[in-house]
């Protein structure tokens, strides 16, 4: 999108983490596209900067670091409101799935990996919003969950019970935060990003015939379901999770 095909500024800014590529990317384009202004945050600095650059500078700002990391969220924090005065939105994105095998092998430090990236750093970046501007101006936040928290993912356990938690903290956060800030989650099957490739490349055709929509997400599908979790048309929509699957429960299950 080029500087004169850019909305006119809807006032509003948002927090994304794990933005650089992907879904968290796809969120970006979204919430730019309708006007928002964004902060995106991801490890790679020079992948930022060129997300940064496509996205547009005037709209964008980086920071680099790891999810984890409690000076990081606080540092994205303080450069969202150091560049645009505010943080109405935040989209808890960023995620990792470093282990794939059966969960009775699981190393257990692999698991801690897991749930501080996925689901600690959640708990981190919400809470470091809600002080700096949400508190006392309201908001929304939008977890990206997954299918495989809802329902057995045989070889990636791990990561379906971290984001079967990151459910359980939707709710949480959206009884405490209530009523001045919304909070919902995103639930996708699989989306056609570089983090997914594991479960769909040299078989895209035979995985997408599973799905009765007839194809895999892509990163658009999920950032308009989060354009929509944080617009004034679901402003009395708070503690849900959002499953964006192509229809694959109505095929009873996960693969």
């Amino acid at each position: 999108m080029t500087t004169s095909e850019l909305p006119e500024p809807s006032g509003r800014v948002a927090l994304i983490t794990g933005a650089s590529r992907g879904i968290g990317y796809g969120i970006a384009e979204a919430l730019i596209a309708r006007g928002d202004r964004v902060c995106i945050t991801g490890r790679g600095e020079d992948a930022l900067k060129e997300a940064v650059e496509a996205l547009g500078s005037e709209r964008a700002v980086y920071v680099a670091g790891k999810a984890h990391d409690e000076a990081h969220q606080a540092a994205a924090v303080e450069r969202t409101m150091e560049a645009f005065g505010r943080v109405d939105f935040l989209v808890n994105n960023a995620g990792t799935n470093p282990v794939f095998g059966p969960i009775a092998e699981l190393d257990l430090n692999v698991a801690r990996k897991v749930f501080e990236t996925n689901v600690v750093s959640a708990l981190g970046f919400a809470q470091q919003t809600w002080k700096a501007w949400q508190k006392e101006n309201g908001g929304a936040i939008v977890n990206i969950t997954s299918v495989a928290g809802i329902s057995a993912s045989p070889f990636i356990g791990a990561y379906g019970i971290s984001k079967a938690a990151m459910v359980n903290l939707t709710l949480q956060l959206a009884h405490e935060f209530a009523p001045v800030v919304r909070v919902n989650s995103i639930a996708p099957a699989v989306v056609k990003t570089k983090f997914a490739t594991a479960l769909y490349e040299g078989r895209e055709a035979e995985v997408a015939a599973t799905y009765p929509m007839g194809r895999l997400g892509v990163p658009e599908d999920i950032g308009g379901a989060a354009a929509f979790l944080t617009s004034e048309q679901s402003g009395w929509i708070t503690g849900q999770n959002l499953v964006v699957d192509g229809g694959k429960f109505l095929n009873a299950g996960v693969e």
